[in-house]
């Protein structure tokens, strides 16, 4: 009988099978005789504090931990994230009302767009983007909207902070139309390091407070700021009534693969977002939400997050001496755990064989494609999070992440001094 597979026609939403960044870059590396030192994607190279891990396994014991926790989150983690947040929102958070625990700050911004996006309505990011914002927006019916953030004019001849990534307040208002539901914010930024200041999101606040647009503000960094980091849902009540916030434990504790994270905001957003929740996957992992309830618990006392910060900090600046040393350009990061390196003097080979599917991106993904071959270390070609309108402005950096051990980051920077014979 003739296979029927060619006759089953998928939903377009997941009909495309283009290669992706993710794709692309393990894909080269699993080709390489020397296993190639991976600063591309975000995870840390280390485990979580020993306090969490202790209250992970002890969770794992308790019979309650083991079964479905409430779809809300277990009681005592909303509690705590309650009691943790409250102060920085400068009101006491209802762990009842205004907050719900998530698989993970993705399937909470799924949760998100779902509860209010359908088909049609403009959701406005900024470029360059969390690739996941795209796919979410489009999960949920939603059109997507796209303003820049321009880089700065010397990034390629200077060291820039990631302050000078730009957003122009006048292009955001050229795209508010009758139909945008809601605008994207990331502060601390992925990729940029980027915290938006004071100034930047009382601006951002007005346009949507004046158009009424939800702002989904993805603080997932928030514990990584190396300067004043401002929660643009503390800027005014009218502001706090169109903002939902979202967080991660696996940012705060090291442990991205626990997969629970959360939303904040008043209750007439966040009873919609449950909805979406209880619906997409009913309840969110049981045991994990309990140690990141004692962590949040915890943290305070043994100055975990001022540990926290300053070791990201320190590792930032311990990686970067790389660029220092060979005078190669990048942004400085603001916060989190990325930094943005630009490669314009970057001579490749002109002969250099790169397979098709590089060659028809934009020039990061042959730096990267380059990189993993010749030199053994993996970065994230930044265009990805760009459409390919605008991808040239990104076209020359690439993204690594410093979230990993020292002795790594020093293996990593002694492969990229042989970046110095390609150097125009």
């Amino acid at each position: 009988m003739a296979s029927s597979v060619g006759l089953i026609r998928p939903a377009a939403r997941v009909a495309s099978q283009s290669k992706d960044v993710w794709t692309t870059v393990n894909e080269a590396a699993s080709e390489c005789a020397t296993p190639v030192i991976n600063l591309g994607q975000g995870f840390f190279g280390y485990n979580p504090p020993d306090f969490i891990l202790k209250a992970a396994k002890e969770a794992m014991d308790r019979v309650d931990c083991n079964q479905y926790a409430p779809t809300k989150g277990r009681l005592r983690l909303r509690k705590a994230l309650s009691g943790a947040y409250s102060p920085h929102f400068g009101r006491t958070l209802d762990p009842d009302t205004e907050i719900v625990i998530t698989s993970g700050a993705n399937e909470g911004m799924l949760s998100a767009f779902m509860g209010f996006v359908e088909q049609g309505d403009e959701v406005i990011v900024m470029e360059p983007f969390f690739d996941q914002y795209v796919s979410n927006i489009q999960m949920a019916g939603g059109k997507l909207v796209y303003v820049p953030l321009h880089p700065p004019k010397k990034g390629a001849t200077e060291v820039c902070p990631a302050s000078e990534w730009k957003l122009n307040i006048d292009e955001l208002k050229a795209k508010i139309t009758e139909k945008t539901r809601m605008i994207v914010l990331n502060t601390p930024h992925n990729p940029i390091g980027k915290v938006f200041t004071r100034e930047e999101l009382e601006a951002i606040g007005k346009i949507c407070v004046e158009n009424n647009i939800i702002i989904l503000s993805d603080e997932v960094y928030d514990r990584l700021y190396y300067m004043p980091f401002t929660r643009i849902a503390t800027l005014s009540p009218e502001i706090s009534r169109l903002t939902i916030t979202v967080g991660s434990a696996g940012k705060n504790f090291y442990a991205t693969g626990w997969r629970v994270g959360w939303l904040i905001g008043e209750p007439h957003l966040i009873r919609y977002c449950t909805a979406a929740h209880t619906r997409i996957c009913f309840s969110s992992v049981s045991p994990l939400q309990e140690a990141a309830a004692i962590g949040f618990e915890q943290a305070d006392a043994v100055g975990f997050w001022e540990t926290s910060k300053n070791d990201m900090q320190r590792k930032m600046d311990l990686f970067n001496e790389i660029w220092d040393e060979l005078g190669v350009p990048y942004t400085k990061p603001d916060g989190g755990y990325f930094v943005l390196v630009n490669l314009n003097r970057l001579q490749l080979p002109p002969d250099y064989p790169f397979p098709e599917h590089v060659l028809s991106r934009a020039r990061d993904f042959r730096l990267c494609w380059w990189l993993i071959k010749e030199i053994g270390v993996a970065a994230i070609p930044p265009t990805e999070f760009y459409t390919r309108e605008t991808e040239k402005e990104a076209e020359d950096y690439l993204r690594f992440a410093v979230c990993k051990e020292d002795e790594v980051l020093e293996a990593a920077k002694e492969r990229l001094r042989k970046l110095k014979a390609y150097l125009k």
